[in-house]
């Protein structure tokens, strides 16, 4: 069985999409061809979204066209969803969801792309990683990564390192846009 895996290029402010729910900021971030490849290949199945659907409702957009596998968009009024060939909408609970994608993937990941899903899934103890792309850029507002306002605290562990209680180091310098007088 694969894994249950969120993923997402985020702002390093914690947002994943601009306040529109856009990734047009994500323009000026240098393509990772082999990082994006083997995504590619260990993904079997992606559930998103309404949300994301509806700003790329595109099947074949998922890592570049790379991707080959099951598409599943969750929302509550499918009737009404733009539609494609490949894509199924499901109306079930989230612990399905994941059960119907991960029977799709064969084996594979799935990969769940949808913060509100993500959320849900990780109060319920169903995400087995998270894989976080920290784009050099501040947004300031948008859908963050994860909100839960009086939760509790999730703490991690770092999978790329020894010491799985590691903070991450990450060091940028503002880009200084130079202004004609």
């Amino acid at each position: 069985m694969g894994n249950v895996r969120l993923h997402f290029s985020m702002s390093l402010d914690g947002f994943i999409a601009s306040p529109d729910n856009g990734f047009d900021w994500l323009s000026r971030t240098t393509d990772q061809p082999e990082l994006v490849n083997s995504y590619a290949e260990r993904t079997g199945a992606i559930l998103g979204g309404r949300k994301g659907w509806e700003e790329v409702p595109d099947p074949t957009a998922p890592y570049g066209g790379q991707f080959v596998g099951k598409l599943f968009i969750m929302t509550h009024h499918p009737e009404d969803a733009p539609q494609a060939a490949g894509v199924t909408f499901l109306t079930c609970d989230v612990a399905e969801a994941v059960q119907i994608g991960l029977k799709a993937a064969d084996g594979k990941d799935l990969e769940v792309f949808s913060a509100s899903i993500g959320r849900q899934l990780i109060e319920r103890g169903l995400v087995d990683e998270i894989a976080l792309h920290i784009a050099p850029v501040l947004l300031g507002d948008g859908l963050r990564f994860y909100e839960n306002p009086g939760g509790v605290p999730i703490h991690l562990h770092r999978l790329d390192t020894d010491d799985p209680h590691s903070e991450v180091d990450v060091r940028y310098r503002p880009v200084r846009e130079t202004v004609s007088p």
